[in-house]
């Protein structure tokens, strides 16, 4: 089943001489089941194609589908919604709210779309368990867990419900070695379980646990491959 569709996908910023083209004619599938890694250098597109991806961000030309619905078709509220049910992401800052705890960060998605606070907390603690965050962690507040935890909160609430498109933008770039491989074995997972994945990457070691790998040079699609080498060592290591 195909879960994301970008079809002949466009953005463009600002207006005559400013005229920036940080998207061109973008066509990209991702079925479920799958993970995509999308490379390049910086200023390449990588950023806006996941914005647009996800809905954060508007199109100049083309559509963008998720699950079948057109996003331009929805209007604010529906979108919200879309995006809290079907979509999850992953930043590499975090974006955890520093005011609320790990459960209550994790559970954040459910409350909003009106789930009670106690059936929402036993999904949060079951969602904080599955990255390996304990009960006592999942009451302390974003300053007083370390980065790696952190990140695994942003990875709980990206994944909690029935979220079928994960977007993950550079999830391992403040992280040591050890704990962004975790990261990655997690994102492989829940893709293996049925969900689509997609995730910008500057590290081909990284990208090497996608099932295809994406390249962008100045806003353009250039090419589309097979995991990159020394892919197979890296997949095997996720299945431990």
């Amino acid at each position: 089943m195909t879960v994301l569709h970008l079809k002949g996908v466009s953005r463009t910023h600002g207006t005559g001489e400013n005229l920036v083209h940080a998207l061109v004619d973008a066509d990209l599938t991702i079925e479920a089941g799958e993970l995509v890694a999308i490379m390049g250098p910086s200023g390449s597109g990588k950023s806006t194609l996941l914005n647009l991806a996800g809905g954060l961000d508007a199109p100049t030309s083309g559509e963008v589908l998720v699950e079948g619905t057109v996003l331009a078709s929805l209007n604010k509220k529906r979108l919200a919604a879309l995006r809290r049910r079907s979509v999850g992401y992953v930043f590499q800052d975090y974006n955890l709210v520093p005011s609320l705890t790990a459960a209550e960060n994790a559970a954040l998605p459910l409350e909003l779309d009106g789930l009670s606070a106690g059936k929402a907390r036993k999904l949060a603690l079951a969602a904080l368990e599955e990255v390996g965050l304990d009960a006592k962690q999942a009451d302390r507040f974003p300053d007083e867990i370390s980065g790696g935890q952190a990140q695994r909160v942003a990875i709980a609430r990206a994944l909690i419900g029935e979220r079928r498109l994960v977007l993950a933008d550079e999830p391992t770039g403040a992280l040591d070695s050890h704990t962004g491989e975790e990261v990655l074995k997690l994102l492989r997972r829940r893709c293996d379980a049925g969900a689509a994945g997609l995730l910008v990457t500057h590290d081909a070691r990284h990208a090497g646990w996608a099932d295809r790998v994406v390249f962008l040079r100045d806003g353009k699609i250039v090419d589309s491959s097979a995991p990159l080498a020394g892919a197979d060592s890296l997949l095997e290591g996720a299945g431990s």
